[in-house]
């Protein structure tokens, strides 16, 4: 326990400052200023002797979050990296990315706010970096098995590096152009600098695994060849079959998939050759009246890149109500709760607009220009529309960042003939091993779309039913089983 009166004496959470909105808008760094060291440890000194520490239960990796508060009251930094790292490979990446369902099951936030549990996770990774404490972790001893990893995301390198430690001899194939997966071209540079990849993949590379990016696996490699050349597979391409709007208009040009339209504004901060004669990417919200369909995290991150394009305007649609300021009594501690949430995008600009249904895109010329839309209202756990409630919009783009319905069917999955679930995800036993011997699945690819450190906690443990299936007997740790039974 850090401090018996830390909870009493500092009795509301504290995050860093955002900067200044105008400010930010002029450039595509994260929006969080610093935070002192000292503020960090008078929150970590709020974790309290709470006998059940429930954060264990709301994160799937079994965080040690407890031991590593305290250990950052105590100002033993370097420990408390250890301790870090003994459950989560990359928390550079879910101190920024995960909403923290650790801190909605925290026992203090029955009556309080919830202990900082991730603004904390991220400063002792982020010292650890500064301070050169995270090296290269090389394995004892190798193998002589060779493990292939499909796709790079969150769930994909922890999968390899696990099994890089354990002694195998991994390969990470990705197939577009960088390693990172939807860290690196879907997430927007304001919530994440791509730096933070790069830096961890030195790592990687230096302990051993192995990156092939630009390599379509089913096309420019062969399953046949995959089988051959690898004792064992991971599957964790993510579930990338986007969630469409099949109504009147759709084919109007103008109108996009959030996965077309955020990958540019990567690339360009990447540094790569992609604007056109007027400086701009090939999709583009600049002086245009933008509408995205979809209030999540995705459309958050829409809105984001947005205002930094300079749209002309921007509204974001949700078709549910909208949330109440609080936990919702439907969601009870120590559950997620309901509740409204501003990102940082949202204080931007733009507006937020519930219960609204879009039932028709409007065109000139083959280009969208409007679309029509309607209230609704939930009924026996369907929407209907409120009548009188149609009103029309003008659109110039509109993003579709309606979630993912699971992951591609056709090339890689239809031909190595794996077995899928009834949700059309791929389908998997207690080791994470699919109906196919050998092949193993992770992440969003077996359990449709999810959280990072879900994609990060099964990616852990895929790698220690993988060394089991290599070595007769794994001391990788898994803390997590798959959601469902499998359907076989």
């Amino acid at each position: 326990m850090a401090d018996p009166r830390g909870f009493l004496k500092h009795t509301s959470k504290e995050l860093p400052a955002r900067r200044p909105v105008p400010l930010r808008l002029k450039d595509w760094k994260e929006v969080y200023e610093d935070f002192s060291h000292d503020k960090l440890a008078d929150q970590a000194s709020r974790c309290m002797d709470c006998g059940i520490p429930f954060c264990h239960n709301g994160c799937p990796l079994g965080n040690l979050i407890p031991e590593w508060n305290d250990l950052v009251y105590k100002d033993r930094w370097r420990d408390a990296i250890e301790r870090l790292h003994a459950t989560n490979n990359f928390p550079e990446f879910t101190g920024r990315l995960c909403p923290a369902p650790c801190e909605a099951s925290c026992v203090l936030g029955i009556n309080q706010d919830p202990v900082t549990i991730k603004q904390v996770e991220v400063e002792i990774i982020d010292n650890a970096f500064d301070e050169g404490w995270v090296v290269p972790k090389m394995p004892d001893v190798q193998t002589g098995k060779k493990v292939a990893v499909v796709g790079s995301g969150p769930a994909g390198l922890a999968a390899a590096q696990q099994l890089t430690r354990a002694g195998h001899t991994v390969t990470v194939f990705e197939r577009a152009d960088r390693i990172g997966g939807l860290l690196r071209y879907g997430i927007p540079e304001f919530k994440m600098e791509k730096r933070h990849i790069d830096r961890r993949l030195e790592q990687m590379a230096a302990e051993g695994t192995q990156f092939r990016p630009g390599v379509n696996v089913g096309v420019d490699i062969t399953v046949a060849q995959l089988r051959l050349n690898y004792d064992a597979v991971v599957l964790a391409g993510g579930a990338t079959a986007w969630r469409d709007l099949p109504i009147p208009g759709r084919e109007l040009d103008g109108i996009h998939q959030a996965m077309e339209f955020l990958p540019w504004a990567n690339r360009v901060q990447l540094g790569d050759d992609v604007l056109d004669e007027n400086g701009q990417p090939p999709i583009t919200a600049k002086d245009k009246h933008v509408i995205i369909i979809g209030g999540g995290d995705t459309g958050a991150d829409c809105l984001g890149t947005s205002h930094r394009q300079g749209a002309a305007s921007i509204h974001q649609f949700e078709i549910m109500p909208r949330p109440p300021e609080t936990r919702a009594d439907s969601t009870p501690w120590p559950t997620y709760p309901l509740m409204f949430r501003v990102s940082s995008a949202h204080e931007e600009g733009g507006e937020r607009v519930f219960s609204v249904n879009t039932e028709e895109f409007i065109g000139e010329n083959g280009h969208v220009t409007a679309l029509r839309a309607h209230e609704v209202k939930m009924n026996a756990g369907k929407f209907e529309k409120v009548e009188g409630t149609d009103f029309e919009l003008k659109a110039d783009l509109v993003l579709l960042a309606m979630g993912f319905v699971g992951p591609e069917k056709e090339g890689l999955l239809s031909k190595l003939g794996v077995e899928l679930t009834d949700r059309g995800n791929v389908s998997r036993d207690n080791n994470f091993q699919t109906s196919v011997p050998g092949v193993f699945v992770a992440g969003d690819m077996g359990r449709g779309q999810s959280l990072i450190v879900w994609a990060i906690a099964e990616g852990r443990a895929a790698a220690a039913g993988v060394d089991r299936y290599l070595m007769g007997k794994t001391a990788l740790p898994a803390v997590i089983k798959p959601t469902a039974a499998p359907q076989r």
